[in-house]
């Protein structure tokens, strides 16, 4: 189970994430330094650390690497959610109080996933549960 990233994990993360496509840690370098002072070995140092744990891959490409995320901010995003869960001591209640903090656009972007996951979940031969 993925621990939680940290904030500047996260800020790395989120780039490699929004770009959708192999990066150098001088872009995201560059993309970082917008807000905030930060050093290349720093970036360099954080984005080893994301390969090692799994995060990313890396192929060399000349004297530098090029990062990959290896899965989505959503899945990231699911596994935290699915490991806070699993950790209540009563499941049913700790959904709904995560219900109860959400915006009407967020419940209603869960109906819409609810959906999505009971369509994909019908038997393949509609007559298939009268028999």
């Amino acid at each position: 189970m993925p621990r939680q990233l940290g904030e500047l994990e996260d800020a790395v993360m989120t780039r490699i994430w929004q770009w959708n496509r192999p990066v150098t840690v001088r872009e995201v370098l560059e993309d970082l330094q917008q807000e905030r002072s930060i050093a290349y070995t720093t970036v360099m140092t954080v984005m080893d650390n994301l390969h090692q744990k799994g995060w990313v891959r890396r192929e060399v490409e000349g004297r530098a690497y090029r990062y990959t995320a290896v899965s989505t901010r959503a899945a990231y995003s699911a596994a935290l959610m699915n490991e806070a869960w699993s950790k209540s001591d009563n499941p049913a209640a700790a959904l709904v109080a995560f219900f109860g903090m959400m915006s009407p656009e967020q419940r209603e972007a869960l109906r819409a996933a609810v959906r999505l996951v009971q369509g994909s979940e019908a038997p393949e031969d509609p007559g298939a549960s009268g028999r």
